[in-house]
């Protein structure tokens, strides 16, 4: 499911048991501008995680382990990093 709050969305975010993951979806036509890797910058990747600890505490799921993967999707491949941040 996506996820939005004030000053931050999140793309995907599942659960299996006490692993919740934070999925950052960043897409691109080709790599012509850079990868789609290349656009999650330092800056993203605190508002992901800022956004990731507010979905936390409003579900009230203090026992989950988080992790933050990020997928990449390039033209029509599809290259996810697991816990990429």
């Amino acid at each position: 499911m996506n996820w939005r709050m004030y000053g931050g969305e999140l793309d995907i975010v599942a659960r299996r048991g006490n692993l919740l993951v934070v999925c950052e979806v960043k897409a691109r036509a080709n790599n012509a501008f850079g990868s789609p890797a290349e656009a999650l910058t330092p800056r993203k990747q605190q508002l992901v995680r800022r956004a990731g600890r507010a979905f936390v505490d409003e579900q009230g799921l203090t026992r989950c382990r988080v992790r933050y993967d990020l997928a990449c999707v390039t033209g029509t491949q599809l290259e996810v990093h697991v816990d990429a941040f």
